[in-house]
């Protein structure tokens, strides 16, 4: 650096005050909007994760978009909005039905030692050979 390079860069500075006060007016100001926006985001994030919010940047997002006119004390307001027009961005119960069983399905009835005594007596009554194996087997498998 030059001793002649210092006094022309400090004469720059203090040529035009009004034009950097003017410059960091306005810097000033867009980082209190973004201030503003973050600290509104960060509401919407955390209201919205205690609501129950399952999709929680799309959440925000929607929300964000609503909120866009309003004034920032309407968040509550604007969250059970939110709530009750897109249902499937927040947990709970869902309104869909189970599926239905196909007609051959059968329920299981008997299971365990009660399939076993049944297995049993059948064998004892009809003396089969067939069905005493399968006593047996469930026998063996259960016990």
């Amino acid at each position: 650096m030059s001793a002649d390079s210092t006094p022309q860069s400090d004469e720059k500075n203090t040529a035009d005050p009004a034009g950097q006060l003017a410059e960091a007016n306005a810097k000033i100001a867009q980082m209190s909007r973004d201030l503003d926006e973050l600290q509104l985001e960060q509401k919407l994030t955390h209201k919205l994760a205690a609501a129950g919010a399952v999709d929680l940047e799309t959440a925000v997002l929607v929300a964000k978009a609503r909120m866009s006119g309003k004034a920032q004390a309407d968040i509550d307001g604007c969250i059970t909005q939110l709530r009750k027009e897109k249902t499937y961005l927040f947990g709970g119960p869902t309104d869909t039905t189970a599926p239905r069983r196909t007609a051959p399905a059968k329920d299981r009835v008997v299971t365990g030692q009660a399939q076993l005594e049944q297995a049993a007596q059948k064998a004892t009554q009809t003396g089969s050979r067939a069905d005493l194996h399968h006593y047996l087997r469930l026998r063996k498998n259960l016990l």
